[in-house]
């Protein structure tokens, strides 16, 4: 098994093709079929914030759902938008807006269609991918070691928004523990959340959320290679979203 673990993508399609024509996939039927037979991994949050969140939807829902080539977990993006389209009380900010606002400009049959997929897409994932073949796990804002296997409240709010200690930083955003720090385990941990600069490695962690949306690159994690290829971003730099752990 070979796969390509994509850092978050937040509707920057444009740059998740260019990183697929990067990684050496090549197009069928417009999707990329890699011709080794590598496995996308998407690891979350592939909406909200960028310009093309409906297409990417339509895109991953094809590649995992329709045609079996790549597999996907959720993130709190993700998870935002499903609660969204479940029609629970959800507010429309933190880049919820720029989804619901793409699709609101929807015909009523393509709304239908475009929650279909995505409400399917989250239900029919797990809420972390484990890969033994490749000695790794995909989550989207990490897993402890002793949780691997495992699966609950306090788990899933975990995998889903960090090593949150319930506190506000001054500029609003969550306090997050460095999780990373403190793992000492054999298995990869490939996850995302929190924007980086470059990938970051700790113990045998990697953050692949390389801040495409906020203008630095989209990233892919390629195993059993542990190798990392990224492509630019076309979106404008907001150098204030990159304050987290050196």
């Amino acid at each position: 098994m070979q796969i390509d673990v994509i850092g978050d993508v937040h509707g920057c399609l444009d740059e998740l093709i260019d990183l697929f024509n990067q990684l050496g996939y090549q197009w069928e039927n417009g999707l990329p079929v890699h011709p080794e037979g590598r496995i996308p991994v998407f690891v979350g949050d592939i909406t909200d914030r960028g310009p093309r969140s409906i297409e990417t939807i339509r895109f991953v829902y094809r590649l995992v759902m329709e045609q079996k080539l790549a597999q996907y977990v959720p993130g709190n993006h993700c998870s935002k938008l499903y609660r969204y389209f479940l029609g629970n009380p959800v507010q429309e900010k933190h880049g919820l807006e720029t989804t619901t606002a793409e699709y609101r400009q929807l015909s009523t049959a393509e709304q239908q269609a475009i929650k279909q997929m995505f409400m399917e897409l989250v239900e029919t994932s797990p809420l972390y991918l484990q890969l033994p073949e490749v000695g790794a796990v995909v989550a989207h804002a990490g897993i402890r070691a002793e949780d691997i296997g495992k699966e609950n409240k306090r788990i899933r709010t975990f995998v889903l928004y960090g090593d949150i200690t319930g506190e506000k930083l001054p500029d609003g955003r969550p306090e997050r523990r460095d999780w990373a720090q403190t793992y000492k385990a054999d298995t990869w941990i490939v996850y995302g959340h929190t924007p980086v600069y470059e990938p970051r490695f700790v113990n045998r962690t990697v953050n692949i959320d390389t801040g495409c949306v906020f203008g630095n690159k989209l990233t892919a994690f390629r195993l059993p290679e542990e190798k990392i290829v990224t492509v630019p971003s076309s979106m404008p730099f907001v150098e204030e979203k990159f304050n987290y752990h050196t």
